[in-house]
């Protein structure tokens, strides 16, 4: 059983609030706009709207979702920034898929002992063929 010192201590910073909503348009995808506030919720002016998109993509292998910064500092500049950043999302899964694919295609492969004709591997079970 864990102790009670063992579970992290967790806490929002006070300092670095934002309130949250979302847009859709229920069909291409979400933008969610997260508005700087105070500890008591009030505007906080002194720091800049954030905006971000959420959309999926449909492959081969399934829905892959994408979620991608918005410049911005309106929703109106959000929304006409939208269509690139779905490009520049898609754009980097590309990359980052062919860089996995990459990856594992140079990976060094070590035969298992007694692969390649070197031998049955010591304690290695035979099948009914008996060698002379």
């Amino acid at each position: 059983m864990a102790a009670q010192n063992d579970v992290p201590e967790v806490q929002l910073d006070s300092a670095n609030l934002y309130r949250e909503e979302i847009f859709t348009d229920r069909r291409a995808g979400t933008i969610r706009r997260l508005s700087p506030v105070t500890a008591d919720g009030s505007p906080d002016p002194s720091r800049p709207v954030l905006f971000s998109g959420q959309t999926q993509l449909l492959t081969p292998a399934g829905i892959l979702p994408l979620s991608f910064e918005l410049p911005g500092t309106t929703l109106p500049e959000a929304l006409e920034n939208f269509s690139e950043g779905v490009q520049a999302a898609i754009e980097q899964a590309i990359d980052e898929a062919r860089e996995m694919r990459r990856e594992a295609a140079s990976r060094i492969v070590v035969p298992e002992v007694g692969a390649a004709g070197l031998g049955p591997a010591p304690g290695a079970g035979g099948g009914k063929i008996k060698f002379p």
